[in-house]
């Protein structure tokens, strides 16, 4: 449970947020998704009110704050009908940086990053042949001197073209070398203003969403041994540090399009008069909110657990999965109440219901799918054996 010295906190951060997404509109979302665009004023003045620099370390520039202060901030961002997508990457991308680079890494990039003279927008996980079972991923980075050479392909990489920098998971060493199948994986900074056309290809993809996202190729790619992260061979264990805060995030940012979902639909079922009575009279029309409503606070709880753990440096991986497949989910739910109570009106970009419907649909599948979720409960909590 939060303090009250924390709660104080929280509400004041909430209010900054909303201050700050109020110049904002909804019709300037409506635009930047029209137009396939990138909010780039909202992502400047996120960062020179200090809200992208939240988690990292006072003596870096940052405001030293935990992951609960930096989900709320996600989730204000959502709650106030913006698209925390654009930002988010941020955040959670530099755990790996904060939590296992060098001190020298640390000093160079962090201050950068908290000014807002560099980006880390992107990290390169997922491969087009491996999916989720990143064990099994291709890329490689083999060591030649004074630098590694970078071979192989990624998808799914978002905001390349508005990063500076990027989190690169490749495999160093052999998978049939290894013992065991989590071995062999480096982390490394990559300098996409370096490699980008130097060895780096960017093929954007198209999607239902205006969700910034590429398919990279690496050929033949060198970049600096001072590149890697921490211990060569010990990346995948690394990110994972960086993938507990980042679902704890998404569930943050799912709870705040939950809100902003419930918000609307009762907003329009309290106005909306048909047959002489306001439709939300109607318990077929405000069950469904009010169940939506009951699972977003249920989803609400789980993540302060997860935010609880991760700050305390306990492991917080089974209540940041969990607390991602119930926000994920509530959201969704949420989303498909709120369609409903706006019948043919929901369809209309002018309410903005289509678009929120089609943001918060991606976090069923991304950044894990909800499946995986399942498994990891059945295996980790429920000693099941393991499914795949």
């Amino acid at each position: 449970m939060l303090s009250s010295t924390q709660e104080q906190e929280i509400m004041a951060i909430r209010e900054g947020v909303r201050a700050l997404c109020a110049q904002f509109d909804a019709a300037y979302w409506r635009r930047i998704d029209e137009e396939k665009g990138f909010p780039e004023a909202f992502v400047d003045a996120m960062t020179q009110a200090g809200w992208l620099s939240a988690m990292i370390p006072v003596e870096f520039g940052g405001s030293g704050l935990g992951l609960a202060e930096a989900s709320v901030i996600l989730e204000e961002v959502n709650r106030c009908g913006g698209n925390s997508g654009t930002v988010h990457g941020q955040m959670y991308n530099m755990f790996t940086l904060l939590r296992h680079g060098s001190e020298e890494q640390k000093r160079y990039y962090l201050p950068k990053l908290a000014s807002g003279e560099l980006r880390l927008q992107s990290m390169g996980v997922t491969e087009p042949t491996t999916g989720t079972d990143t064990t099994k991923i291709k890329t490689s980075a083999v060591r030649q001197g004074d630098k590694y050479i970078i071979n192989g392909q990624k998808v799914w990489i978002s905001r390349i073209q508005h990063s500076d920098l990027m989190i690169l998971l490749a495999r160093t060493t052999p998978l049939a070398e290894v013992q065991k199948k989590s071995e062999g994986m480096s982390i490394f900074l990559v300098d996409l203003r370096e490699a980008i056309g130097n060895g780096l290809t960017v093929q954007p993809i198209a999607n239902m969403v205006n969700h910034e996202t590429n398919e990279l190729f690496f050929d033949n790619l060198q970049i600096p041994t001072s590149s890697l992260i921490g211990e060569e061979g010990k990346g995948f264990k690394y990110i994972l540090d960086g993938l507990n805060a980042e679902r704890t995030l998404i569930a943050a940012e799912c709870i705040g399009d939950g809100r902003w979902f419930i918000e609307k639909a009762s907003a329009y079922a309290r106005d909306r008069v048909v047959f002489g009575r306001p439709i939300g009279q109607n318990q077929g029309v405000q069950f469904p909110i009010a169940e939506a409503h009951i699972e977003i606070e249920a989803a609400d709880l789980m993540r302060w657990r997860a935010c609880e753990e991760y700050d305390a440096g306990r492991n917080a991986g089974a209540s940041a999965n969990m607390a991602k497949y119930l926000a994920a989910k509530a959201s969704w739910e949420a989303a498909n109440a709120c369609l409903q109570t706006h019948g043919g009106f929901g369809f209309a970009c002018e309410y903005d219901v289509e678009r929120k419907f089609r943001e918060t649909r991606l976090y069923q599948v991304a950044p894990i799918s909800t499946n995986l979720i399942l498994s990891y409960v059945a295996e980790h909590l429920l000693e099941l054996p393991r499914s795949f």
